[in-house]
């Protein structure tokens, strides 16, 4: 018999990117907050956009390699598939929405001024709370501007179930080459028709950067659960497109074949079986979701107080300890809210959770549906000005 391909697991390498790239992801929403700018030191770090198109092409990976067969076939329900994903997105969501409406709104009542007033519009607020923002509706700038992808990625999980009964006809290679010609062509497309390349299209074009993404995701996940790689083979293909990757950015963005290279190393993750499972990896991975939600009302918070009590008056030393100190409790805030508050809520929406007899199954559902959570970043570099500043004539 041929040896076939390991189904993906908890506390490995999967779960080990997602939490780097989520950490990376923070980095890139504090850089501008930093005594020196971080993008002054090298561009790199105003390459945000390539770790929002990592999460969407991993989003596409992992759903796919969890349910692709299943959806396939017919055999799962569409009704508790969207369920699912709905559930697991939109009360974590909204509770965050709901802090940082509470925190702008009050200190506007305390006479505390934004000192970005345009990323704080109250018209643009529903359009956000909604999810709407990536399918061209008005509105939904600023506020918790990285929700964009959210909302792109719930029309793209929507999508999956006839996604799957197109694709899983088709041979595994034929639906890679597919894929991959469909983002270039669609890049072509974006670039000539909407001025932007379809890797960093603005928000309001979200679902159409996020699918072509999301599907060669889905198309690297249907490869890599029908073609067997050694684990040996796919982990130094993986290491080596990590380098190549690596390499680029250091040189320029090179933003296509960078998009290329991250699917590979997705793949290459996936395809090494997890024989040793990490739990303080895994608990890293599942809070990496928490960590999208809640970092930017993390960096508000911290960085409009040290405004209000004057930190340009500080020493570059001292303003780099207190940044450092913001940055690590964006950490701790999505620990907290994590643990506090988006886990027992999961567990309290999964009513099968508390019923003895399918309490293993739906454990197991949850891990899935945690492991198939992504979060993302703003579409465009975003100046990372203290939202709150003490009162100005």
């Amino acid at each position: 018999m041929k040896p076939r391909p390991p189904r993906i697991a908890r506390g490995g390498w999967l779960d080990a990117l997602r939490f780097i790239v989520g950490a990376l992801i923070i980095l890139y929403h504090f850089r501008e907050a930093s005594p020196v700018p971080l993008p002054q030191l090298h561009p790199v770090f105003d390459r945000g956009y390539l770790l929002t198109d990592f999460f969407i092409i991993d989003s596409g990976y992992v759903l796919a390699r969890i349910y692709g067969d299943r959806l396939a076939a017919g055999q799962a329900s569409l009704r508790a598939y969207a369920r699912q994903r709905l559930l697991r997105v939109i009360p974590a969501h909204l509770v965050v929405s709901l802090i940082l409406v509470a925190i702008v709104g009050g200190a506007a009542l305390a006479g505390v001024a934004p000192s970005n007033p345009r990323w704080f519009d109250w018209s643009q607020l529903p359009a956000q709370v909604l999810l709407v923002q990536a399918y061209g509706v008005p509105g939904g700038q600023g506020w918790n501007a990285p929700t964009w992808t959210l909302s792109a990625l719930i029309g793209c999980y929507l999508l999956l179930p006839w996604i799957c009964r197109v694709l899983w006809r088709w041979p595994p290679v034929a639906i890679v080459i597919g894929a991959t010609l469909l983002v270039i062509g669609a890049d072509v497309a974006a670039t000539l028709w909407l001025g932007d390349p379809i890797y960093r299209l603005p928000m309001r074009y979200g679902v159409l950067r996020a699918l072509p993404l999301f599907l060669l995701g889905v198309a690297a996940a249907f490869y890599g659960s029908r073609v067997y790689v050694p684990p040996r083979r796919a982990g130094a293909i993986g290491v080596g497109a990590a380098v190549a990757l690596v390499g680029l950015q250091a040189f320029g963005a090179f933003s296509l074949l960078s998009l290329g290279l991250m699917t590979v190393i997705i793949w290459a993750a996936g395809a090494v079986p997890v024989l040793r499972r990490s739990r303080l990896v895994e608990h890293l991975a599942l809070m990496s979701f928490a960590m999208f939600l809640t970092n930017e009302v993390s960096r508000i918070v911290w960085f409009g107080l040290l405004d209000a009590l004057g930190q340009d008056a500080l020493s570059a030393g001292v303003r780099w300890a207190l940044w450092s100190i913001g940055f690590i409790g964006a950490f701790v805030a999505a620990a907290v809210f994590r643990y506090a508050f988006d886990r027992p809520v999961q567990t309290w929406l999964n009513p099968s959770r508390r019923a003895g007899s399918t309490r293993r199954s739906a454990a197991a559902t949850e891990r899935a549906m945690e492991l198939a959570a992504g979060p993302g970043v703003a579409a465009a570099a975003r100046p990372g000005q203290a939202v709150i500043d003490p009162p100005r004539a």
